[in-house]
């Protein structure tokens, strides 16, 4: 990997843990508790999304890079 995606990951991480911080002061202050398996569904559940839009977004990148996507046959070329 190059240093540019390490920072770039690093980063995003950063920003996730920034999110976290930032919704447990605002329920806090809402007087909103919720206990540490709350907190792990929560974090679980945030990774999954951010894990299937990254998976998703690579299948249609690849897809249209490698061809899949490319009219294969001259008849559909006439209409």
């Amino acid at each position: 990997m190059t240093r540019t995606t390490i920072l770039f990951i690093l980063g995003a991480i950063g920003v996730l843990i920034l999110a976290g911080v930032g919704v447990g002061m605002m329920w806090a202050e809402l007087g909103v508790t919720m206990s540490l398996h709350g907190w792990i569904a929560y974090g679980l559940g945030a990774i999954a999304s951010i894990a299937l839009s990254v998976g998703l977004f690579w299948l249609s990148f690849h897809s249209a890079r490698s061809g899949h996507d490319d009219i294969e046959r001259p008849e559909d070329l006439d209409s």
